[in-house]
């Protein structure tokens, strides 16, 4: 409470600062930079002589050079409407663009180009939020823009837990694992620079698989990127849940610009600005460092409930060439430092497991080097060469009240993949684009699993594999323009996993049609596959004790088929409607069981997998979305969808995710303060009405029996029974003050106000012999200051 009301305190004096400041200089209303490139959206290829117009400023306005590239000087902070026109071009709009003191703006803009004649059709233009980046998307999918990641409430600037307000999305507290549809998290994948990249979060894989605790990628450095739901384009493989493709954006090619933050959460310095500005070359770089590990270093001896120490580091360098095309240097990695609150005194200890001791390190990196050049044909090639590493020591000892310590867990893997992606894009005509491309990964690893079967046992053997094998995809597809208002997409995948020889032939689908300027329907189709996590493969059977059991399993699969409904209210007011099916099938499940992958939380496998197993997910998405205008935003969402489980007792069960309904409301308002109206007060909140996850009952009598009391249940009936309703309240309070050149923000981040529990299961209570439910109620909040110079 006193780190609240010390901010409101900074916020009151920020604000009569201000006003004094403004009285002092008059109207020497702070002013910036705001300049882009605007490139034809199928192509690729920067476009000249268009001409950009503020929509709220008549008379402001330039034309794009030779690169495409623009400038605006002396605009007025606040935010402003941009338009691009060009003749045989759909118009583009970017709405309420932000433009702050401190640092300048930088716009990408694509428009497409008419199909038929200006003069034979009425062009509405697009607005920059509708459409998604990737030109071959026609549903299912959402552009995330930078700006919304910092100013959505819940999102912490951790794009893994902003999409939870997106429809389809299911929100989680302890973790930012992203549940699409009733999948498991660990069925998304995520992409950064067109490359597969390992999960990019903090303290992975440990609440569940495919979540973390927060984000290492910084919205300081993150571009506009896309987020798909299903039925992606054919470039995507390796995926069935979702996809999200992450760009990172090029630093400030004309001046230094730095930004400090220092919040609850963490310690971050952002820095980015020309290389050479005779060759526009620039750099862009983040760094962040967990206050908790800072505090600890410093105070070795402060009792904080456990240690949770990380730090991330993302970059980007850009080289454009004369004639060579343009390079870039890129980077995500991330260090990870996890000791748990051990408790000495065993009249403590109040249930299992408090006597165990557990500690992890945790390591991921990414990077590769970019090539991108421009044929005079209309056509790109886009090479990337990258690798990527993770890595994990973790270990978790069982403590006697004698303080003699049995090993219950050791766990060591190293994963290093090396990546070869190319695409060849080709703009034949207006009505014809066609992307063609391969991506070759080689996979070394090195992993080794040990785990006691109780708490005095010896360690087993449960997953150890070392080697390296290859996965290879190549996909075409196309885009045709049948008129403006139809287009069809149609492509095709096949993806090969050398370690089993298994493959796969997918084909890709999609059509949007837009019968008035209001009205669009779009339909899409896609059959997808992913293979499992090393670890998988090289399992060691508990029951039989064979070795690599795992080894020839095939891919899970899945149909996608998605319809969406879109519907302009008004200029800013858009309702869609999105019906879809999902039928999953060669799902690994064990043979006589209700196991399945598709409900896998644990980051391990303990038995043989058969690609007996089948799921199906069935649902409706509504979202009602008003954009930014007159400084006030709205996202209403609700999805109904049952998610369901064939395992390998051949019987239907719900899955782990099935929460049966998601409602979000999100909200957010904006004032313009000072005397010139230069600062920023800005207020969000969001609210979640969702099903909770499913478990299954609970068998006291084996639970009581098991030598460690670890709570056992009744697998017949595998998720039967449903935690509580979740009600989950996010708010964001943020003041921003503009003054000549640089920008003071202060901020209150607060998620899980109400206090919802979220469950874990059952655990032995030590002292009333029972077993009890084990929940936690984790508010999380972050009070920052951010300087911008």
């Amino acid at each position: 409470m006193h780190r609240i009301i010390t901010f409101l305190f900074l916020l009151i004096w920020s604000v009569s600062i201000t006003r004094s400041y403004a009285q002092q200089t008059g109207n020497n209303q702070p002013a910036q930079t705001l300049r882009g490139t605007v490139i034809d959206k199928a192509s690729g290829h920067p476009m000249p002589d268009v001409t950009i117009m503020l929509r709220d400023m008549p008379g402001t306005g330039t034309t794009t050079d030779e690169k495409g590239q623009f400038v605006l000087s002396g605009i007025p902070v606040g935010r402003h409407n941009v338009e691009a026109t060009f003749l045989g071009y759909e118009p583009g709009i970017f709405r309420e663009v932000l433009v702050t003191s401190a640092k300048e703006v930088y716009l990408d803009i694509s428009l497409k180009e008419n199909v038929r004649e200006l003069s034979e059709v009425v062009i509405r233009p697009q607005i920059n939020k509708e459409q998604p980046l990737n030109k071959m998307a026609v549903t299912g999918a959402r552009m995330l823009s930078v700006e919304e990641a910092s100013r959505y409430a819940g999102g912490l600037d951790d794009p893994a837990r902003l999409v939870s307000s997106f429809a389809g999305v299911a929100a989680n507290l302890s973790s930012n694992g992203i549940s699409i549809h009733g999948n498991a998290p660990h069925l998304l994948q995520w992409r950064m620079e067109d490359v597969e990249i390992p999960n990019p979060n903090h303290f992975a894989d440990i609440s569940i698989l495919g979540g973390g605790v927060l984000s290492s990628l910084s919205s300081q450095v993150l571009g506009n990127s896309d987020f798909f739901t299903g039925a992606f384009p054919a470039e995507y493989g390796n995926a069935v849940s979702g996809v999200f493709d992450m760009k990172l954006r090029n630093g400030n090619n004309r001046k230094m610009e730095n930004t400090l933050q220092a919040g609850i959460l963490g310690l971050d310095i952002a820095s980015e600005g020309p290389l050479s500005k005779k060759h526009q070359a620039s750099y862009i770089f983040n760094y962040r460092y967990s206050t908790t590990g800072l505090l600890n270093r410093i105070y070795p001896g402060l009792d904080m409930g456990g240690t949770l120490d990380y730090q991330d580091l993302n970059f980007k360098l850009n080289f454009p060439t004369r004639k060579a095309g343009t390079f870039s240097v890129w980077g995500t990695s991330l260090i990870d430092k996890y000791e748990g609150d051990f408790e000495e005194n065993p009249q403590e200890w109040e249930h299992t497991r408090d006597n165990f001791k557990s500690e992890a390190k945790q390591y991921m990196a990414a990077g590769g080097i970019s090539h991108r050049y421009f044929f005079p044909n209309a056509a790109t090639l886009k090479t990337t060469l990258a690798a990527t590493y993770s890595g994990m020591n973790a270990t978790e000892d069982s403590y006697a009240p004698d303080h003699t310590f049995t090993p219950f867990t050791y766990q060591k893997y190293n994963n290093t993949n090396l990546t070869l992606t190319s695409s060849y894009n080709r703009k034949f005509s207006a009505r014809h684009t066609n992307q063609t491309g391969f991506t070759y990964t080689r996979m070394f690893y090195d992993m080794r699993l040990n785990l006691a079967p109780y708490e005095t046992a010896p360690l087993n053997t449960l997953s150890k594999g070392k080697g390296q094998t290859d996965l290879i995809s190549v996909y075409s597809s196309s885009s045709f323009g049948i008129t403006n208002r139809l287009s069809v997409n149609a492509g095709l995948n096949s993806q090969v996993l050398t370690l089993n020889n298994h493959w796969t032939l997918e084909p890709r689908l999609g059509m949007k049609w837009t019968p008035t300027t209001r009205t669009s329907f779009a339909l899409a189709y896609g059959l997808h596959s992913r293979m499992e996590k090393m670890d998988v493969y090289f399992v060691n059977s508990k029951s039989s004790g064979k070795e690599s059991v795992n080894k020839n399993l095939d891919f899970t699969k899945a149909h996608h088929l998605m319809l969406t409904f879109g519907y302009k209210l008004s200029d800013n007011l858009l309702l869609k409607v999105e019906p879809y099916a999902q039928f999953l099938y060669d799902v690994p499940v064990i043979a006589d069981s209700s196991y399945s992958v598709l409900n896998r939380r644990e980051f391990y496998v303990e038995e043989a997998l058969v690609n007996k197993g089948k799921g199906r997910n069935i649902g409706v998405d509504i979202t009602l979305e008003k954009y930014l205008s007159r400084g006030l935003y709205y996202l209403i969402t609700a999805s109904v969808f049952d998610s369901r489980y064939k395992g390998g007792d051949g019987v239907w069960h719900n899955t782990r995710f099935n929460r049966r309904y998601i409602l979000n409301t999100l909200i957010g308002k904006e004032w313009m303060l000072g005397k010139n109206r230069q600062n920023i007060l800005s207020a969000n909140a969001k609210f979640t009405l969702q099903g909770g996850e499913r478990y299954s009952p609970l068998d006291t009598e084996a639970s009581l029996a098991h030598p460690d009391k670890e709570a056992q249940y009744d697998e017949t009936r595998a998720y039967s029974q449903q935690y509580p309703v979740m009600f989950i309240a996010n708010f964001t309070v943020s003041y921003k003050i503009n003054k000549k050149k640089v920008a003071h923000e202060f901020a209150i981040k607060a998620l899980n106000v109400t206090g919802t529990k979220e469950y874990y299961g059952y655990h032995y209570n030590l002292k009333s012999g029972v077993m009890e439910r084990n929940g936690n109620s984790i508010p999380i909040s972050n009070i920052s200051y951010k300087l911008e110079f």
